[in-house]
């Protein structure tokens, strides 16, 4: 007669989510050894931004604060969708399939969505110094704008991140994120300049109520592509 041996059912979650991690943290260092080997793309976005800020140097040179502020912002919205958009675009059908042989679809869209994090706090932090370079500091209040930075580029790059994914099974079409990224993405970027216009003058406070905010829609859509990223995953 076989023996029954209890489980611990702790025990076994621990085990996966340590599975998970390590998943996640294999995927990631995939996709960071393929940007340095292909740094191209990495260089083709810093020119991007240098050309777009030079551009907006030469025409505007010392603009208002609030101008600033919009300028900025909109420049790192089009940083992030060129940033982005590769994560997913430039992976064919047939490594597509071959991932689906390896990992979970939630490993493979949290490591996606990590690694397009990270890239945009580095294209952010990269961005702002271009900025104040070219066209001057009107920033009051530095250490708060430089996190609304950061934050706000992570959190772009979860919402184009997750639209990505989207367009990628729509037959590799870039049109498709664009199509259902701007009318999502609007309201935030609206929110972190609003957000951002508080560190352009010593009266103001960063209001906690909307970096709170902004930190929920960042969890929302972390769980919907957790939730949404499977079914396309099999499809």
């Amino acid at each position: 007669m076989a023996l029954l041996i209890p489980t611990n059912p702790a025990a076994e979650n621990a085990t996966n989510n340590l599975d998970v991690m390590r998943k996640i943290i294999s995927l990631l260092k995939k996709d960071m050894l393929l940007e340095l080997r292909q740094q191209y793309s990495f260089y083709g976005l810093l020119l991007y931004g240098a050309s777009t800020l030079f551009l907006l140097f030469m025409a505007l040179e010392s603009p208002e604060a609030n101008v600033w502020n919009g300028l900025f912002w909109i420049t790192q919205l089009f940083i992030c969708i060129n940033a982005v958009a590769k994560a997913f675009l430039q992976e064919s059908k047939g490594r597509m399939l071959y991932y689906y042989t390896l990992h979970h679809p939630t490993s493979f869209i949290l490591a996606k969505l990590l690694y397009n994090g990270i890239l945009m706090l580095v294209m952010s932090g990269i961005s702002l110094l271009f900025f104040i370079l070219l066209m001057g500091n009107p920033v009051d209040k530095m250490g708060a704008f430089l996190g609304l930075v950061f934050l706000g580029g992570f959190s772009l790059s979860l919402v184009f991140g997750f639209l990505a994914a989207i367009a990628a099974r729509a037959q590799q079409n870039a049109a498709v994120m664009a199509i259902l990224g701007f009318p999502v993405i609007i309201p935030q970027v609206v929110l972190l300049m609003r957000l951002s216009a508080t560190a352009f003058s010593p009266l103001l406070e960063v209001p906690l109520s909307t970096v709170l905010l902004l930190l929920a829609l960042d969890a929302l859509v972390i769980l919907l592509a957790v939730i949404l990223f499977p079914f396309l995953w099999k499809d």
